[in-house]
């Protein structure tokens, strides 16, 4: 399945904020807009091997605010944002499959993102193939993979499957963003609330299709749309009033609900296994999500996005450091051999 790599332009439907405001101004200033890529050759001993490409991989359970980690970290040093979220590689339903705006992308590229047909199947193999060849564009562009999305199973199939053909080519910084479950399935029922005041039922009503019995493939599996099938249903049914509408709905929300809190805690659970696999950065953004307004801003900023930053940072230069560290070394040699020879002749 070859698909284009660029997100192709949405409609500017409302999409619910990450948190509360648009992305803050970058809180850390850098000499350059973008750290360069590490030179393509690299010092280990006394030989020089073909480098490896840098890249960066956002996990986090639904609604901890990976897009706009993802956005941050691409902003501040040259990235580029491939998707990684199962139902947001779907053409369509971009309130109930929360995609990004393109407001909230901030200019910075995304792949992968609305590409697929609604009905199509899209397996782990397929995100496997497409995301690794967009990596791989952007890497040749100079710029920084920013891998990002809740699908787990799709990531581990990127880093892990086909022989780890990924990681013999990239080199993956790996960071967490975590909360305290129940302040995040607080949230997540705010979130559904505020995505059904920007028209998450207006949305799959207007796709809904009464043929359709199968929510088990495409896009049709994201959450908010199974669950309003018996509430659209009614709508087209004698004997059903407004009122025993009105309590479908409610019912078909707290299921929305219901179960996006279940995913959250299965996802959590899979990055839990991820992280005694892989070298993983966890950052708590617990205390983000307890507070409102200016100050959840300024909380994601110091809990989330200065901490990443900074290892994201580290983990760019750290081969160009350590070819100076080895530069360094082989200069005090060879200072000690001259000072030797000369104390000899002496």
């Amino acid at each position: 399945m070859a698909l284009s790599m660029a997100a192709p332009a949405m409609a500017a439907a409302p999409a619910f904020p990450r948190l509360t405001m648009p992305l803050p101004p970058p809180i850390i200033t850098l000499p350059d807009a973008a750290v360069p890529v590490p030179p393509p050759l690299s010092v280990v001993g006394r030989q020089r091997v073909a480098a490896k490409h840098k890249a960066v991989v956002v996990l986090g359970a639904t609604g901890t605010g990976k897009s706009r980690l993802a956005i941050d970290l691409a902003l501040r040093f040259g990235g580029e944002v491939i998707n990684s979220d199962k139902m947001q590689l779907y053409k369509g339903l971009d309130v109930a499959t929360n995609k990004v705006s393109p407001g909230e992308c901030a200019g910075v590229p995304h792949h992968l993102l609305g590409v697929a047909h609604p009905d199509a199947e899209f397996t782990a193999a397929d995100f496997r193939r497409e995301a690794a060849r967009a990596a791989a564009g952007v890497a040749a562009r100079g710029r920084v993979p920013v891998i990002a999305g809740g699908s787990n199973s799709y990531v581990e199939e990127l880093v892990e499957g086909d022989r780890r053909a990924f990681r013999e080519r990239f080199e993956c910084c790996f960071l967490w963003v975590d909360a305290q479950l129940p302040v995040l399935h607080d949230f997540v029922a705010r979130r559904v609330d505020e995505m059904c005041r920007r028209g998450l039922v207006e949305e799959v009503a207007a796709a809904f299709d009464p043929r359709r019995t199968d929510y088990s493939r495409g896009i049709w599996r994201a959450i908010g749309v199974p669950e309003l099938d018996a509430y659209l249903r009614s709508r087209g049914l004698d004997g059903v009033g407004d009122d025993e509408r009105a309590r479908m709905l409610a019912a078909a929300v707290d299921e929305i609900k219901a179960n996006t809190s279940r995913l959250a805690f299965r996802q959590r659970g899979k990055i839990q296994r991820l992280a005694r696999m892989w070298r993983v950065r966890r950052v708590d953004a617990t205390e983000v999500f307890l507070k409102r307004g200016h100050a959840a801003d300024e909380a994601w900023q110091r809990l989330v996005a200065a901490p990443c930053i900074d290892a994201v940072r580290s983990f760019l230069l750290e081969d160009q450091e350590y070819s100076s560290m080895v530069t360094a070394a082989k200069a005090s040699i060879f200072a000690s051999r001259a000072a030797a020879v000369a104390a000899a002749v002496v």
